[in-house]
């Protein structure tokens, strides 16, 4: 095998292989905080110094390569996604140092304890069941409700749920 210049090198050796490029985040909506690999949640804010570290943490092999500089890239806020750009460097053929961008996103899943499951099959009652949904805010305080054919599914914080059960009657739940 010939030897390979250095500029060579930058082309042909990639050094972010075998760095993790994708990673998932629970978040909770609710109180806005992040859950730490050590099931610790954290108060963070969008591209703050806690998330910064929050994320670099949880990457694998980051400590295959030397971390020079890290910086959150603009993503819509409804994505649900957040993009960490990375500047890398890493020693390769007779102590030449290679240097590399990439970027890692992250996908935020939010963290929910409940799911009440509301099924209606009589049309004229389904207003009864909106009003008593729209009076007790059960909508509203949901963090994802998914809706199937005579069956609404609402997923919430646990304190959540049981406040939607007293409301609402039993006649309603998917059993």
């Amino acid at each position: 095998m010939l030897p390979i210049c250095v500029s060579s090198a930058c082309s042909e050796v990639d050094i972010t292989e075998g760095l993790q490029k994708h990673a998932t985040l629970l978040h909770c909506p609710e109180c806005d905080r992040y859950l730490k690999p050590s099931k610790a949640w954290i108060q963070a804010q969008l591209e703050s110094k806690q998330l910064s570290t929050l994320c670099l943490k949880m990457l694998k092999n980051l400590n295959k390569v030397r971390l020079i500089h890290a910086e959150f890239v603009w993503t819509e806020p409804h994505s649900k996604r957040i993009k960490v750009k990375l500047r890398v460097q890493k020693e390769v053929l007779n102590g030449a140092i290679l240097e590399q961008v990439y970027i890692v996103e992250y996908v935020q899943k939010e963290h929910w304890v409940a799911s009440v499951q509301v099924r209606q099959h009589v049309r004229r009652t389904l207003f009864h069941l909106e009003q008593l949904i729209l009076r007790h805010d059960a909508a509203g305080r949901a963090i994802k409700i998914k809706q199937l054919d005579h069956v609404i599914d609402f997923f919430g914080d646990l304190s959540h749920g049981k406040n939607f059960h007293k409301h609402i009657p039993q006649a309603y739940y998917h059993k």
